[in-house]
């Protein structure tokens, strides 16, 4: 699978009368991007934006070399997969059925999923570790729980761009480490995009977009001291990263 390259050029968003995004450019190909920032910073609206779901005031989105509005919704739905922040759910349907709906882009409405559907629900499921669940039903499954089916369902689209809004929200530590390890994994043939809360995860993408006040201002490695200490900035000192040869340690600020 070739993931395409998204761009952001120079999007300005405006939401109810205040600016967003301030002229946020930039190219993610294919690797583990996680975008990071205090809350207000902008990174939903930035991955909605990305996603095609908001239509910027300035600036263009593009998927490969055309641009995203552009693009046929069905084409978009099987290229790129997006998982909400509060993800809408139906308590009536199952485990597998929900998961099924990401087939949704390759099959239509009416279609019967065919073996290769099959697989793909399969292996989302086994990424996502709620196989064991396929029969039960969504409003019996605990919040972390859901939060696993539905990246499963965005995993089953089996599109080379995925969009994941606070991807780890209810999840405990082991669930959070795992979907790191996915992440990583995914990461070699996939543009996998992220917003992220918990940076100890954050640090372990191959790179960061560090967004406050609706700008863009620190993109590169978790490694580099200039991007740690941007961080630590944008935090108003918070936190602090420390150097340990590889992956930088997270650690509050107290005092």
């Amino acid at each position: 699978m070739n993931a395409p390259v998204l761009r952001a050029d120079a999007l300005c968003v405006d939401l109810g009368g205040r600016t967003v995004l301030r002229g946020v450019s930039a190219s993610l190909a294919p690797g583990w991007t996680a975008i990071v920032g205090p809350n207000g910073a902008g990174k939903s609206t930035l991955l909605r934006a990305l996603a095609g779901l908001l239509r910027p005031q300035a600036g263009t989105v593009w998927l490969g070399d055309r641009p995203l509005a552009g693009v046929p919704p069905a084409e978009r739905a099987r290229q790129i997969a997006w998982l909400a922040q509060q993800g809408e759910t139906t308590g009536d349907l199952t485990v597998r059925e929900t998961v099924a709906l990401g087939r949704i882009a390759h099959l239509g409405l009416l279609a019967t999923p065919g073996p290769a559907d099959d697989a793909a629900i399969d292996q989302a499921m086994a990424h996502t570790e709620c196989a064991g669940w396929a029969t039960r039903r969504l409003q019996a499954l605990s919040g972390g729980e859901r939060q696993r089916v539905l990246l499963a369902r965005a995993l089953a689209t089996s599109a080379p761009v995925l969009l994941l809004d606070e991807p780890t929200t209810h999840l405990d530590a082991p669930h959070q480490v795992a979907l790191a390890r996915l992440f990583r994994r995914l990461a070699s043939s996939h543009t996998v995009v992220t917003v992220l809360h918990d940076l100890p995860i954050a640090v372990h993408a191959d790179r960061l977009l560090l967004l406050r006040d609706g700008a863009l201002v620190a993109d590169g490695l978790p490694t580099q001291p200039v991007l740690q200490q941007a961080l630590a900035g944008v935090f108003d000192g918070a936190v602090r990263l420390q150097a340990t040869g590889g992956v930088p340690r997270v650690d509050l600020v107290m005092d």
